[in-house]
């Protein structure tokens, strides 16, 4: 999958330096209450390589066309709330790439692709209820807050909220791709 500035390709074994770059910043993984360990990392990268064999699907690294280099992922996961799993997208984004514009172009070309490779006709983005960066970009890609929640996580309570956004006729094109 390609968008006017990004190239998207699956994360794969010795691609964990990249993924250190974002995910063990803090700041980057602040929705996490932490930055990654080593093993986190180690984890996350088997984890999205098991979506991508079971689901199809996964986060997958971002790559900035002009240069080559890897900013972030982006993807679609199975999230599960109260106990039903639904599609989401998501995407962490190293700072120095941030409010550039590249999270929404990435997530609107993965809602796009959703559409077209998938049978799901809902999406959901979930977002802490601080991140004022995440919900725009959730709002400028046509999602809507459906409700709040509270996620735990390592024994913490974190408030969220969840956007929705449905396919109808009406948005079922692919103009991000």
């Amino acid at each position: 999958m390609e968008t006017k500035r990004l190239i998207f390709r699956e994360w794969r074994d010795g691609d964990q330096i990249l993924l250190n770059k974002f995910l063990q910043d803090a700041e980057v993984m602040s929705a996490y209450e932490h930055a990654f360990s080593d093993e986190e990392v180690t984890n996350w990268l088997a984890w999205n390589v098991k979506s991508y064999a079971e689901n199809g699907f996964g986060l997958w690294a971002l790559e900035l066309k002009e240069t080559g280099e890897i900013i972030g992922e982006c993807g679609l996961i199975l999230q599960e709330i109260d106990g039903e799993f639904f599609p989401e997208i998501s995407y962490h984004l190293a700072q120095e790439f941030w409010h550039q514009g590249y999270a929404t172009e990435a997530a609107l070309a993965v809602r796009d692709w959703t559409w077209l490779e998938t049978n799901y006709t809902e999406l959901i983005i979930t977002t802490r209820d601080t991140n004022i960066a995440s919900m725009n970009v959730a709002i400028r890609c046509g999602f809507i807050i459906k409700k709040r929640m509270v996620k735990h996580y390592r024994g913490i309570e974190m408030p969220h909220y969840l956007f929705g956004y449905k396919k109808t006729p009406h948005n079922r094109d692919a103009s991000a791709l």
